[in-house]
């Protein structure tokens, strides 16, 4: 059943009931009629760095942003692509001009019509500002509005990816021109999803609310809010004491207890996800590939997937997870000391100290880091852990300023997502600054091969060349874990990572 109401002295005007969800002590929740008690309250474990859909990179921003903003096309839960802004396309049978039909009488949250101009800002915002995604449109030559509910896309070459690069995540949302121009996008962003942004308060949440024209019909419940909980114990009491009705901050050692607990729902879910280690290669010795080697031979798998993930993981050296179509077995750098030692010594390296940047809003990364130090203590090599905020992880990142870093890509799905941006001499996303010109070769030609044998010949090949040279050390693909309130219905745990509660129903416990 629903929790029962506070007390009604916790509530003193309607702004009060707001900031009673978090700040009376009771842990039930606030009755505040019908509306109120449909709100989902979502407990995640970072505040987003901005909202920005092309903007951003942060996996916090876009569990809010799947909620806010569409794509032309979207995965469904088997990660194949369906119309979603655009209900229908064609591809010309040189494959050079896709044809997207899109949706009649879709608006965006601010009431103006969406139309095909607002496909062609989107994407050409992307490509002539050189935004996080631009690689996605490496082929296209044109994107132009044939009229208000059609757009055709030229491509310079075969992209059998394309949909993917359209609508995999929601870094290629369709935004509208008027909100980036006011340049408030960051901040207030204006989607046509089913949800739309209403507030934030900084440190604390974010508040969506339903929105009633959505062309997928309206949300079943009022809204959300998405409340900040960095410590996966204290969202787990959250969601128990009712102050929260989801979480996918799940301590993974309470895993094996949960899926006993009827008071809640788990999921762990398979993921196409996977955490990684990278050694920056415009710093010496790192730029060595014997050195880079000898620090992957010295990781111990067993110990990092056994302390951040209690089981829930599967240990993995390349990035696409076994029972994925495209998975290629590896396994070349087993635990190996002795190995680590004699590559430092053909490199004539000595390595005393490792700055490692890592993340407190990502604790498997600090909890990674105590073992990787131990694991390089025997090569001599003194890890220094340096426990960042996610915005000054990025900021470190972006400015090359680290050793070795660890984090993971999350919400892959066509090959090409493993490893271009990360791995390809341009890529958006080689922080590592990795480059190798057969890499680049292979990655090149699987983003225009039509024959799907030959192309995932072409992503095994690269993939066992980015980790034989150790642009990064693969570590593991983790499960989707998740855990929500008997109460909540319509929702399910995704292989993508997506969190979508456009299906989200609120409602009497059917156990009760």
């Amino acid at each position: 059943m629903r929790r029962n109401a506070v007390v009604a002295a916790c509530v003193a005007t309607a702004l009060a009931l707001m900031v009673a969800l978090t700040g009376c002590s009771t842990g039930q929740r606030v009755d505040l009629g019908d509306a109120a008690a449909d709100n989902l309250v979502a407990a995640i474990a970072g505040e987003p760095d901005q909202l920005d859909p092309h903007k951003t990179s942060a996996y916090f921003s876009f569990e809010v942003l799947e909620n806010v903003f569409d794509t032309l096309v979207e995965p469904d839960a088997n990660l194949e692509m369906r119309p979603a802004l655009a209900e229908s396309w064609e591809v010309s049978p040189d494959q050079r001009v896709w044809t997207f039909h899109l949706r009649r009488g879709v608006t965006f949250h601010d009431g103006t019509p969406f139309t095909a101009d607002d496909v062609v800002y989107s994407y050409r915002r992307i490509i002539d500002e050189e935004l996080t995604n631009v690689d996605k449109f490496s082929a296209v030559t044109d994107v132009t509005a044939v009229d208000p509910a059609t757009v055709r896309i030229t491509v310079d070459k075969p992209t059998p990816n394309l949909l993917t690069n359209l609508g995999g995540f929601k870094g290629m949302a369709i935004v509208s021109r008027a909100n980036v121009e006011s340049g408030q996008i960051a901040t207030k962003p204006i989607g046509t999803g089913p949800f739309s942004f209403t507030g934030a308060t900084s440190g604390d949440s974010i508040t969506l609310r339903a929105n009633p024209s959505y062309w997928g019909g309206p949300p079943r419940i009022s809204g959300v809010t998405f409340r900040f909980i960095s410590e996966p114990s204290t969202a787990l009491s959250a969601l128990q004491a009712g102050e929260v009705d989801w979480t996918d901050s799940v301590p993974p050692q309470r895993v094996s207890q949960l899926r006993e607990d009827d008071s809640l729902r788990l999921a762990v879910t398979p993921s196409n996800d996977y955490w990684y280690l990278a050694l920056n290669e415009a710093k010496s010795p790192w730029n060595d590939v014997r050195v880079r080697q000898a620090i992957a031979y010295a990781i111990d798998r067993d110990a990092i997937v056994a302390a951040t993930s209690y089981g829930t993981a599967a240990k993995n050296q390349l990035a696409i997870p076994d029972g994925n179509p495209w998975y290629t077995p590896y396994d070349r750098y087993s635990y190996d000391i002795d190995k680590a030692k004699d590559l430092l010594a053909q490199a004539n390296a000595r390595p005393e100290r490792l700055d490692m940047l890592v993340t407190s809003e990502y604790p498997e990364t600090v909890t990674a880091a105590q073992i990787i130090a131990d694991n390089l203590a025997p090569l001599g090599i003194t890890v220094d852990i340096r426990t960042v905020d996610f915005a000054t992880w990025l900021d470190e990142q972006n400015n090359g300023n680290f050793d070795m870093l660890m984090m993971g890509w999350l919400g892959n799905i066509d090959p090409d997502d493993f490893y271009y941006a990360q791995h390809h001499t341009n890529g958006t996303s080689n922080a590592q600054k990795f480059s190798d010109p057969e890499v680049d070769r292979l990655l090149d030609a699987g983003r225009v091969e039509t024959d799907r044998d030959t192309r995932r010949d072409d992503y095994a090949k690269a993939a066992t060349r980015i980790a034989d040279e150790v642009s990064y050390i693969y570590l593991y693909n983790p499960s989707v874990i998740q855990a929500w309130t008997p109460e909540l219905s319509g929702y399910e745990a995704r292989r993508d990572g997506a969190v979508r509660f456009r299906g989200a129903v609120l409602g009497e416990d059917e156990s009760s």
